[in-house]
């Protein structure tokens, strides 16, 4: 493996990608440590403290925000939107280019449209970013919902620094919403994705020593809250979830084909028996970011309606709308789980059927002179394909459900954080994984173009 990474720097230009795509993730990291300027940040540590210790409530919502968004929202620096409103944007355009057929042409245009698009969606990432940054400093001048009289110091707690910290914030999201588009140019792997598996990565350390602390506080025992059977527990499960989402990435249902033959003279071509390969997780890691960021609204909704009923002494609806709030205030009980599932698998189908279009794929297959045995080309090879995608999809729904919901359970029965829950067992993990899985396969490809064996495979292939 050592004369392997070796092998990667010795090649000129993909030691270039692997360099530049370093220095890029190290600006990004850099930023975190550029605070807003006007923060009392002795209370700001203080009040985001408190909320850090809660078990839910705005406390998980910030964490579950930071986890999927690349971002350090509760250290308010000039990336603490992270690249969650660019990701909100993309979103938004790939569900109009699914309904809008003015955004659905333009997809069909190829390179050009795809441009077209992204300048789109780089202006609404703008605009999302601007309404997104202004609430925030709005919540923390009026103090974060933390008893705190607010976090902002007071003489610059005026609306020309709220629109500095807003223009501010705004900007450092656009900034690294460039350096992702800069990796996916001239770096190596996915921009975006690097971005937030480098920031679960940096808070990943943190995770762990807050895990292991009670351990060298209190001794190493059974049943204690640093218990060596918890230890254990958790280290098996961690174990477990690599193995578990390298096996569902790299799975697949290969679809056998065969190639017609072809006559030219004396020679006879094709005729050969190859396989489609059809990926069980073909929506990735994305069905889990689109369903929890879809949860968050219903929080912020009944939190405000509850606050509202309240401070008004309403009766009438008061013990539903506080029920509600508690459920998807990180209460992570029946009935978010449940709705938690479901998004899933919506998103995991509706994802499958923008980015699989087996007509397409059909066709392709009959242009090129290659059919299933037993179907027709054209719409009967087009429908199988379509029932083996919505069987195994149904298959890598079921196993993301099962990711999703393990910090929660791992949190509730173990007491320990959900923060550290969903790194070292869940969607954390997850993430990381199936991006560590892609760069690897990107920097394979460029091997193997070298007729160099890939990272994953034995010298004798």
């Amino acid at each position: 493996m050592l004369t392997k990474l070796l092998t990667v720097f010795r090649i000129p230009e993909l030691r270039q990608k692997i360099v530049l795509t370093l220095i890029l993730l190290a600006v990004y990291r850099m930023g975190f440590a550029i605070p807003l300027p006007f923060l009392d940040q002795d209370q700001f540590g203080r009040a985001m403290q408190r909320l850090s210790e809660q078990q839910g409530g705005l406390g998980q919502v910030i964490q579950v925000v930071a986890l999927f968004s690349a971002s350090s929202i509760g250290n308010s620096t000039i990336f603490g939107l992270g690249i969650m409103p660019y990701i909100s944007a993309s979103i938004i355009f790939q569900l109009l280019a699914s309904v809008y057929p003015p955004l659905e042409r333009l997809q069909k245009e190829g390179e050009a449209g795809r441009k077209k698009i992204n300048e789109y969606t780089r202006y609404a990432t703008v605009v999302i970013c601007l309404g997104q940054s202004y609430f925030w400093i709005r919540m923390l001048s009026g103090g974060l919902a933390s008893g705190e009289s607010g976090l902002i110091i007071r003489e610059y707690d005026t609306f020309f620094y709220h629109m500095v910290g807003t223009i501010t914030m705004t900007a450092g999201t656009i900034l690294l919403m460039w350096i992702g588009e800069q990796i996916d140019e001239y770096g190596i792997g996915n921009g975006i994705s690097l971005l937030i598996m480098a920031g679960i990565l940096a808070r990943m350390p943190s995770a762990g020593i807050e895990l292991l602390q009670p351990a060298f506080e209190q001794g190493v025992g059974l049943g204690t809250s640093a218990g060596i059977d918890k230890l254990i527990l958790l280290t098996v499960l961690f174990i477990g979830v690599i193995l578990a989402v390298i096996a569902i990435t790299q799975a697949q249902r290969r679809i056998p084909i065969q190639s017609a033959k072809h006559v030219r003279g004396r020679r006879v071509f094709g005729g050969q028996r190859q396989h489609l390969p059809l990926r069980v997780n073909q929506a990735g890691v994305m069905p889990i970011i689109f369903a929890s960021s879809l949860l968050m609204f219903p929080y912020f909704v009944f939190n405000w309606m509850n606050q509202l009923w309240t401070n008004m002494n309403w009766t009438f609806g008061a013990e539903t709308i506080g029920m509600l709030d508690a459920a998807f205030g990180g209460g992570r009980g029946f009935l978010y789980n449940m709705l938690y599932i479901v998004l899933i698998y919506f998103f995991c189908y509706f994802w499958t059927a923008i980015t699989f279009n087996p007509k397409d794929m059909a066709n392709n297959l009959k242009d090129y002179g290659s059919f299933i045995p037993g179907y027709r080309p054209g719409e009967r090879t087009a429908a199988y394909l379509e029932q083996v995608m919505a069987r195994i999809t149904y298959v890598g729904a079921g196993f993301l459900a099962i990711i999703a919901i393990i910090p929660t359970i791992v949190a509730t029965a173990m007491d320990i954080p959900f923060l550290i829950a969903s790194f070292y067992g869940g969607t954390g993990l997850l993430i990381v994984v199936s991006v560590g899985l892609d760069l690897v396969q990107k920097i394979d490809s460029h091997l193997v173009m070298r007729n160099y064996s890939g990272l994953l495979e034995s010298d004798g292939k």
